[in-house]
């Protein structure tokens, strides 16, 4: 039988994975700029990265932040900066130079995306708030079980902001709709530190 908790666990993990955040705004961009075949390893490093961030927080980095609280406004300083430095990548991301995936830029890799998650104001509110509101106690299983939600619910929702990306890629093809749509892509992942901070 299912439990109302579990099933409050699974609305959570959804909403906070599917709303636009700093992970589902650059993968809109990568899939926009890069394409979708090339945004993958970002997709995965978001995915898996985000998993194992839970993992990491429910077993032990939770306790940290109780012991030294000053260490939390830390990591908020530090995240604000390097989203700002990122939003600035995505503003200047250069024009793709075909429509089937080619293009001179980079997107972001798989340890990239994976290691962005702990300088992601929003995962880290996502992360801290599963582990303390649906792991219960915080045992081993229990941070799992919430890990194990986030890592099936995870990708295919931000695949979503990847495939949309995607279909924004024939109308970029203007290099001033290009530069408009990068502009607005840093602009909302800036916005969305106001959220998450």
């Amino acid at each position: 039988m299912i439990t109302q908790q579990f099933l409050g666990l699974l609305g959570f993990a959804f909403v906070s994975s599917i709303t636009p955040g700093p992970n589902n705004m650059m993968l809109m961009a990568s899939g926009a700029n890069y394409g979708l075949r090339r945004t993958i390893p970002h997709m995965l490093g978001v995915a898996i990265g985000f998993t194992v961030m839970i993992v990491l927080v429910g077993v032990g980095l939770v306790g940290l932040f109780e012991a030294w609280p000053p260490s939390f406004m830390v990591l908020k300083v530090v995240s604000a900066a390097y989203l700002v430095w990122l939003a600035w990548k995505i503003a200047l991301s250069p024009a793709p130079a075909t429509v089937d995936g080619d293009s001179s830029g980079r997107p972001m890799t798989f340890m990239q995306a994976a290691l962005f998650q702990w300088v992601n104001p929003k995962a880290w509110t996502m992360a801290l708030t599963a582990i303390a509101v649906y792991a219960g106690s915080r045992s081993v299983i229990a941070v799992l079980g919430v890990a194990a939600v986030f890592g099936a619910i995870n990708l295919p929702t931000v695949g979503v902001w990847a495939v949309m990306g995607q279909y924004l890629r024939r109308w970029m093809t203007d290099d001033t709709r290009r530069r408009v749509f990068n502009w607005g892509m840093a602009v909302l992942l800036v916005g969305s530190l106001a959220v998450a901070l």
